[in-house]
């Protein structure tokens, strides 16, 4: 009830705030605590203690993660949930940008943290899942250690049943914009990617399709207890118009190329060491992304104006540091961080507004070649964005079961019904231990109740942006 007393003075809001670190999309709202002072770490310690007493059991800490990572709240707020004497669940959110070798600098310290955007019902959104759920796979991300268990990926919550638009908080209230088929693969690949189920429409109008669909006993059996939940590279397919063949992903022949975008990652990421100084002439210096290219992506270096009235205290806190403009005498310059919240459908980084002094503006070329913001000390990376995913895709994923059944989703991505096929064979590769070699497999195809016997060809045509689901019975 009063203020926090410590060596001699008043501890308030104003004092241990960080003012550079407002939330970027609620800036009026809340901001960073600064845990290097004992007032901060003691407000964060009653806090979590409160809730504690109020028999919270799940947390969502925002704003610290993705483009706003601050690695020290989250490590403070986890030692403090780790000595409670009941469990709270850590959650942190949002994700934009989010890489595997990011989350594992804060994965041991939560028990889930968001890898997307803010995910609504469109299918451009669950399109955007895809690839992101396969490389945190494929970097054993699914189920690692966690705060006093294991942390989880998770794909933000399923939009279904009655919603409202995004940004309101009451109506216009609709059903969700996603037809069955859509919900269907969205709910199946949040279920075998191990994603925690959170849904996300109104529970006080909940129809017999939607409660089916989040209380399907196959998929909650997938999501709580398979293992070795990973993308599955073998499978073909065939439709009216053409006849494909899916590459595994590690293939030169495999890999797409798309347009260049910037991207932030951990600077302990050896991707991050890739810039370098270019000089123009005798004022005027780019920073390049080191590439075998003859037109390699720049910014052009400037040191940042410091403009009348603003404090010495940031001309001290921002030495050394550079405003990247996107083009020479434009004032726009780089951000880290965006301005509002985004869908999982937005790239979030790597936008450019009127220069500022303000930390998400604010970068350091460190000799390594690393090119580290001030907002959250991640380091930035030029990557090669795949145009939308799905204009002609297939994808597959794959799991064992604790019964010792194999679950073998298929995903049409396309914008027509086409047959996926995939050989028991190509499914002993990725499950060498399983004996299914010359054996009959017994399968079970969830959304059609198709079930029949197989030695060698699994195969059904799949609506398009529709999903199968194969439960498997080798003997």
């Amino acid at each position: 009830g009063s203020a926090y007393v410590e060596s001699g003075r008043q501890w308030r809001a104003k004092d241990i705030g960080v003012k550079e670190r407002a939330c970027a999309w609620m800036s009026h709202g809340f901001m960073s605590v600064n845990t290097k002072l004992e007032a901060g770490r003691a407000f964060l310690r009653s806090l979590y203690l409160q809730y504690a007493e109020w028999g919270v059991d799940f947390v969502k800490n925002d704003c610290v993660f993705g483009d706003d990572l601050d690695v020290d709240e989250i490590t403070f707020v986890s030692e403090v949930l780790r000595n409670l004497d009941r469990p709270i669940l850590y959650s942190l959110s949002p994700g934009t940008s989010v890489t595997p070798a990011m989350a594992k600098e804060v994965s041991g310290l939560v028990n889930m943290y968001r890898i997307t955007g803010d995910d609504w019902d469109s299918w451009r959104d669950v399109l955007s899942h895809f690839d992101v759920t396969r490389d945190f796979a494929n970097a054993k991300m699914i189920g690692a250690t966690g705060l006093l268990g294991r942390s989880w990926p998770d794909l933000d919550m399923l939009p279904l049943g009655w919603l409202t638009d995004p940004g309101s908080n009451e109506g216009p209230h609709r059903t969700s914009n996603l037809n069955l088929d859509e919900q269907r693969t969205q709910m199946t690949l949040w279920a075998i990617a191990k994603s925690p189920l959170m849904f996300g429409g109104d529970l006080r109008k909940l129809d017999e399709t939607t409660y089916n669909l989040i209380t399907n006993p196959t998929l909650l059996e997938i999501d709580s207890f398979s293992l070795n939940n990973m993308e599955f590279p073998y499978i073909s397919s065939t439709s009216s118009r053409r006849k494909k063949r899916v590459l595994p992903q590690d293939s030169a022949e495999g890999r797409m190329l798309g347009k260049r975008s910037l991207g932030l990652t951990t600077c302990k990421d050896a991707k991050a060491n890739g810039w370098s100084t270019k000089a123009l002439d005798q004022d005027l210096e780019q920073v390049c992304w080191r590439e075998k290219l003859e037109e390699p992506p720049c910014l052009y270096k400037r040191k940042p104006l410091l403009a009348l009235g603003v404090e010495m205290i940031y001309k001290q806190q921002y030495e050394g540091t550079l405003h990247l403009l996107a083009s020479d005498g434009m004032e726009l310059c780089l951000d880290a961080s965006p301005r509002r919240r985004l869908t999982s459908k937005e790239f979030g980084a790597g936008s450019f507004s009127r220069c500022k002094w303000d930390a998400n503006q604010m970068w350091e070329l460190n000799p390594n070649g690393s090119l580290v913001n001030s907002y959250s000390g991640l380091c930035a990376t030029v990557d090669l964005v795949k145009d939308d995913a799905g204009s002609s895709e297939i994808r597959s994923w794959i799991a064992t079961g604790r019964r010792g059944e194999i679950y073998l989703a298929f995903f049409n991505l396309n914008s027509e019904k086409t047959v996926i096929s995939a050989n028991l064979a190509d499914i002993a590769k990725v499950f060498p231990w399983k004996n299914i070699k010359g054996v009959s497999c017994k399968y079970h195809e969830i959304w059609s109740g198709e079930s029949g016997a197989t030695e060698e060809l699994i195969s059904i045509a799949v609506e398009k942006h529709g999903c199968s689901l194969f439960v498997l019975t080798c003997v």
